[in-house]
């Protein structure tokens, strides 16, 4: 896997794992650790495809950190510099995602009635090329977000649920990713199984950040980094794809 950090920020190695940590600071510059199987690579040539099973243990250092961190498989949709941490080398796509992800409450990762914030295992598929849709979203952005946001529902399919757990203690994850099901497990219990299968391929991603990125119900939109007071950091053991 690639490291990709920002100043200061770090991935090291611990007994049969990893601990990623981004440094304190205010909320002017963005901070990433993270670990993928993709960074060098187009998005078409990303190495994942169902059917797949990813499993691991893992804690972090608060229950609510600023910002974003987790572990799964998306398509890296952010491209062009978009955010933080896009990718100039890509164009922006819509996001496919099958993952457990824990954003603080300035996020709201869902263009739907499903829970946006928190930790989350969530599922996510987009068409390859939704030129109707986008079009509607772009007819009605001028003059209502909320209707350009019930738009983008209709173009995206997604699926999650919130997680109520104890994320500073050791907890096994493992979620699967089939050619027509997700499913997710957190210690050996089943949390989540959903119809909503991410359209392939994907890619590796283990990651702690400072941003948050929200499209919150009433329409108001949101992206920008914050401020973490302390080290923040995301630990992994016993990491298995299969």
């Amino acid at each position: 896997m690639e490291q990709r950090l920002t100043p200061g920020a770090s991935v090291s190695v611990i007994e049969n794992g990893f601990r990623l940590t981004i440094p304190p600071g205010q909320g002017k510059s963005y901070r990433l650790a993270q670990l993928d199987d993709y960074t060098k690579l187009s998005r078409k040539e990303f190495p994942h495809r169902p059917s797949l099973g990813l499993s691991l243990r893992a804690r972090a250092s608060a229950g609510s950190i600023p910002g974003t961190w987790g572990f799964g498989l998306w398509n890296d949709p952010f491209g062009m510099a978009i955010g933080f941490g896009g990718n100039p080398s890509r164009l922006p796509a819509l996001p496919s995602a099958v993952w457990f992800f824990h954003a603080s409450q300035e996020s709201h990762l869902s263009f739907s009635d499903k829970p946006g914030n928190g930790f989350l295992a969530q599922a996510f598929r987009s068409p390859a090329f939704p030129v109707g849709g986008l079009a509607k979203v772009g007819a009605t952005f001028p003059f209502s977000r909320t209707s350009a946001r019930a738009a983008m529902g209709e173009i995206i399919e997604e699926d999650g649920v919130r997680l109520g757990l104890d994320v500073t203690g050791w907890h096994g994850y493992r979620l699967e990713w089939g050619p027509e099901r997700s499913a997710f497990w957190v210690d050996e219990a089943l949390v989540l199984e959903t119809s909503v299968s991410p359209r392939p391929p994907l890619g590796l991603v283990l990651w702690i950040d400072n941003q948050f990125a929200a499209w919150r119900p009433d329409g108001k939109i949101g992206f920008d980094v914050l401020e973490n007071t302390a080290p923040a950091w995301l630990e992994i053991k016993d990491l298995s794809l299969e």
